[in-house]
């Protein structure tokens, strides 16, 4: 009997009734729509991003730009999701008291200058995280369709996952598990070819 693939979905963690707007770190999972790899492949343990991969990084990294209050930390696109760490803070660029005051960026690495603009348009105020992630999805989407002559075409699910980053251990847990995805991608939970028999589901980065 063959094996079949894994279709458990990550576990929802979203907190009841928590202020998504307010200061604060948090980590954020993106999959594509019907985990389709779109973004490029795996090779050798490292990630090589196509078109699409790189139209994904440059909406994130102009995230900054066009939306008050917002700072991005490490960032990993992979074939068929994204993981970000993405930091809100206040009007008067107070940090989050979540993890602490020492907080410091992660170091990631830059896209290509030849990478295609994600067309996002400036915020005239401060938003919260779902309003962040529905203009990061939305406007990658729409470059990733421009550019396949498509109209329409859903790029990713219609939800996302995310986690309230609480203490610099486990930011550093989280990085570490991010640079380190492309490695763990035979196992990844995410992977249309991952098969139950065998293989060990990696633990969320704040279950260590």
């Amino acid at each position: 009997m063959k094996n079949k693939p894994d279709k458990r979905q990550r576990r929802s963690i979203r907190l009841h009734g928590y202020d998504y707007a307010q200061p604060g770190v948090y980590f954020v999972t993106i999959v594509t729509k019907e985990r389709a790899c779109l973004f490029g492949e795996i090779i050798n343990g490292e990630m090589r991003p196509n078109q699409f991969g790189y139209i994904v990084q440059a909406a994130s990294a102009e995230l900054v730009n066009h939306y008050q209050g917002v700072q991005c930390d490490a960032f990993m696109v992979m074939p068929n999701h994204i993981h970000g760490i993405i930091v809100l803070v206040d009007d008067g660029g107070v940090e989050p008291n979540n993890v602490g005051a020492g907080l410091k960026p992660a170091r990631t690495e830059s896209p290509p200058t030849t990478a295609p603009r994600a067309g996002l348009k400036p915020a005239p105020t401060q938003r919260g995280l779902p309003e962040i992630i529905r203009g990061f999805k939305t406007f990658s989407a729409r470059r990733i369709n421009e550019s396949r002559a498509t109209l329409g075409v859903p790029v990713w699910q219609r939800n996302y996952y995310e986690h309230v980053v609480r203490g610099e251990n486990e930011l550093r847990r989280i990085r570490e598990y991010i640079a380190n995805n492309p490695l763990q991608w035979e196992m990844d939970r995410e992977n249309p070819l991952r098969t139950l028999d065998g293989l060990k589901r990696i633990a969320e980065p704040w279950e260590v």
